[in-house]
């Protein structure tokens, strides 16, 4: 294990705040007593959870000011880097194609808090900015949390977010010039804007508005989310008369997501209860209401959603719909994904197979373009592999080429015929390619291509491997580096991993990779751990529920294969993960604190008895399983981070005589996903157990926490806050950007992961002091 021997100076005596422990919470688990003497650490707003708080930021801001070189440094060059222009794929609406329309993108200079939306009249008009987030605040902790244009290209609907929390404010601007509307809708979470075709407003999800006398602050709010609702908002009007469109009292858990489709005769709604992929279907045909949405204004009547599927039994996401033809992209009876077709308007159709699910690949989706072509986006041992397909038979009709990398968004509508993809990959900054799918073999030209000063991919290479792990399982692991590495077992390691919800981590561009790379000599690493969907849905259920334990044991064995291959060694092997990954960094903490020099865990779900008690942490017991249930219990109290801190130099402790490596936990004070209690109880747990600061006490590795302020759960951040992005999704292909995602624990790849400059080399100048590592220059 590392220890502070191996920094170039010794550390501060360190002295931890002595959290109060209320030994009489015990809870009974079907006959388990467990305690709980942190409890209060959940009372997020009391005066004595702020002192702790206070007290160790204190003990962190001791530790971090004795890596003030590598600080400085980091901050610097991590400043210098991200100091590019940077774009996103543009999307269209107007009249139509061609010299009608607009062209909506994002785009940042370099160095501003925020991407601004700009709007163009065709490729070739002026640019202009539409909005820009960065006007929304002083001090940039307000964001944009999704857009939404009229299909005229008349009005933009825009929803914003205040310190990283998931709850967004919806506003209205007139395009033409750029004058706000007085709507302004709240209490919106888990929602996308679906405009109708006429332009005359929109469909939107929010909770109901808390009762008099609840806390208002919705960034700490953190009481579990009820009664999903769906209403219909008409430009110009007060949200108070808005038209409830559906809700469910007796199913008080569901979510509800709207969409519109391309035509405009339908809304589809999706219905979910857990992050698990599968969901319910409604639809209801707008044209067969009698006096159109207006005639609901004032009655008590819902819209008549006819339920197409109504169990719980596959994912059914909308890619296009000819009339009462709808083509679905679905994993029923199809873990790898498929595309199938259903006619809602014969009661007694039959669902058909338009592209069978592939023997090997996962479908990842699909993009109905310029009439009847399809642009289809396969997974293909976590490379990406487009096609051109036909909508109607699902016949090939050309394959498209790409580098090994990641595509990150599609942008195209059937009325369209052309395409813009977004590529990235580990050497590949980010290229937009343009793609004229009338031609008769289409061909990708680059219409942007995002270049980074100072940045050489020729110093690096990226290669991927196959590794055993524990139960013999090939698990897929990209290596970054730099070029022609002498495998000595000398050098820092930077080992990432996820592993959860189905979620794929892909290959993307980091800006801090390339500078730990270059300055630090590190070796980045990124294991494709089970739990993820790298490999479909048999992929993300060998590590979730009673199988969880796969995801620590695939983790474990990346770094054990590192050390073997002559990478790393352990004393130079650095860990890190956000949110579930933040867990999956925790477990493997108190499971092999032998193996590691030091840890990373961003806002880790850290206690697995009571995470869903808290906002949407109900969601995830489709992945973890649920305390309530005995089974359940038994798997998750095996593994909760919290309640398996173990000292290592104890016999029947783990470690082998050691003790746990340098750990750095990160939270902040309005992540309203993952809330702050799970970091604070963990934090107080491993200083109380490992008897941390104690004289005597072989646990002389510090053990300490970054509370950030006024930020939430990595998403909504400002640019300054921006360092890499790393989880792709299926719902990549897309022109309204929902800017957040639902129910699960991750920010959506159609912004990015994002991490503050400042916290990024606070982190990587702790771990590099920790572990030993001199700066190159």
């Amino acid at each position: 294990m590392g220890s502070l021997a191996a920094a170039d100076e010794p550390l501060p005596q360190l002295k931890y705040p002595q959290a109060r422990r209320d030994d009489s919470i015990v809870d009974d688990y079907h006959g388990v007593l467990v305690p709980d003497p942190y409890r209060w650490m959940e009372q997020l707003d009391s005066e004595e959870v702020k002192e702790f708080v206070g007290a160790q930021a204190a003990v962190a801001d001791a530790v971090l000011s004795t890596c003030d070189e590598h600080r400085g440094r980091l901050r610097k060059q991590l400043t210098a880097l991200f100091d590019h222009p940077r774009f996103r794929a543009p999307f269209k609406r107007g009249v139509g194609s061609g010299s009608g329309s607009y062209y909506y993108y994002f785009h940042n200079p370099g160095l501003r808090p925020h991407s601004a939306l700009y709007v163009q009249h065709g490729l070739g008009g002026d640019p202009s900015v539409l909005l820009d987030p960065n006007a929304f605040s002083d001090d940039g902790t307000v964001s944009l949390g999704m857009v939404g244009v009229s299909d005229a290209g008349d009005y933009l609907a825009y929803g914003t977010s205040a310190s990283g929390s998931d709850w967004v404010t919806i506003r209205v601007m007139r395009v033409s010039d750029r004058e706000h509307l007085p709507d302004t809708l709240n209490w919106v979470k888990f929602s996308r804007i679906a405009w109708t075709r006429d332009g005359l407003g929109f469909f939107y999800s929010r909770f109901p508005a808390p009762r008099d006398g609840e806390a208002l602050d919705s960034g700490i709010k953190t009481d579990v989310n009820l009664n999903h609702e769906v209403y219909y908002h008409f430009l110009g009007t007060d949200q108070t008369q808005d038209v409830l469109c559906w809700r469910d009292p007796d199913h008080p858990k569901y979510i509800y997501i709207p969409e519109v489709t391309e035509d405009g005769k339908y809304v589809i709604l999706s219905v979910s209860e857990t992050s698990d992929p599968v969901n319910k279907l409604y639809y209801c045909d707008l044209s067969s209401l009698a006096h159109g949405l207006e005639g609901m204004k004032g009655t008590d009547g819902m819209l008549p959603f006819v339920k197409l599927v109504d169990k719980f039994e596959a994912y059914y996401g909308l890619i296009a719909n000819d009339g009462t033809e709808f083509t679905f992209l679905t994993n029923k009876d199809a873990p790898r994904y498929k595309l199938s077709r259903v006619d809602v308007g014969e009661p007694e159709s039959s669902w058909t197979d338009v592209l069978p699910e592939h023997d090997k690949a996962v479908l990842e989706s699909a993009c109905a373009v310029h009439g009847d072509k399809l642009l289809v986006n396969y997974l293909s041992d976590v490379k990406y592999v487009l096609q051109m397909r036909s909508l109607v038979t699902g016949e090939l009709l050309h394959d498209i080429p790409i580098d090994i990398g990641t595509v990150n968004g599609i942008s195209g509508r059937r009325v369209d015929s052309e395409v813009f993809v977004e590529f990235a990959s580990f050497l590949t900054p980010g290229i937009i390619y343009r793609c004229d799918v009338s031609a008769e073999v289409p061909e990708m030209s680059v219409y942007r291509e995002i270049s980074v000063p100072g940045f050489d991919r020729n110093e690096f290479e990226a290669k991927q491997v196959f590794y055993p792990s524990k139960d013999g399982t090939k698990i897929p692991m990209f290596i970054v580096s730099k070029k022609d590495l002498n495998l000595n077992g000398s050098h820092p390691a930077l080992l990432f991993g996820y592993g959860g919800f189905g979620m794929s981590v892909t290959p993307q561009f980091s800006v801090t990779r390339v500078v730990l790379m270059r300055h630090l000599g590190f070796v980045a690493c990124v294991a494709n751990v089970r739990g993820g969907g790298e490999y479909g849905e048999g992929w993300h259920r060998a590590g979730a529920l009673a199988s969880k334990q796969n995801c620590f044991d695939d983790f474990a064995a990346a770094g054990e294969f590192l050390v073997a291959a002559g990478y790393t060694n352990p004393t130079r092997l650095c860990i890190e993960g956000g949110s579930n990954g933040g867990l999956l960094v925790a477990a493997c903490l108190n499971q092999r604190p032998d193996l590691f020099g030091c840890a990373l865990a961003h806002v880790g779900v850290m206690d697995m008895l009571r995470f869903h008690k808290f906002t949407i942490g109900r969601a995830w017991t489709c992945d973890f399983g649920c305390s309530e249930n005995e089974e359940e219990f038994h798997w998750l109290i095996k593994y909760s981070p919290l309640h398996n801190v173990r000292r290592p130099w104890e016999k029947g402790g783990r470690g082998w005589g050691g003790q746990y490596p340098p750990t750095l936990l990160l939270t902040a004070d309005h992540d309203d996903r993952v809330v702050p209690s799970h970091t604070l109880k963990f934090l107080a747990t491993m200083q109380h157990v490992l008897r941390a600061g104690e004289e005597g006490s072989p646990q002389t590795n510090p053990i300490i926490a970054r509370i950030e302020r006024k930020s939430g759960h990595g998403c909504g951040r400002s640019t300054q806050k921006i360092v890499c992005s790393l989880l792709s999704s299926r719902a990549a292909a897309t022109s309204d950007l929902v800017l957040a995602p639902v129910l699960g624990l991750n920010c959506s790849v159609l912004f990015v992961n994002a991490w503050q400059i400042d916290e990024a080399a606070d982190r990587y100048a702790f771990a590099a002091k920790m572990m030993g590592v001199s700066w190159i220059d």
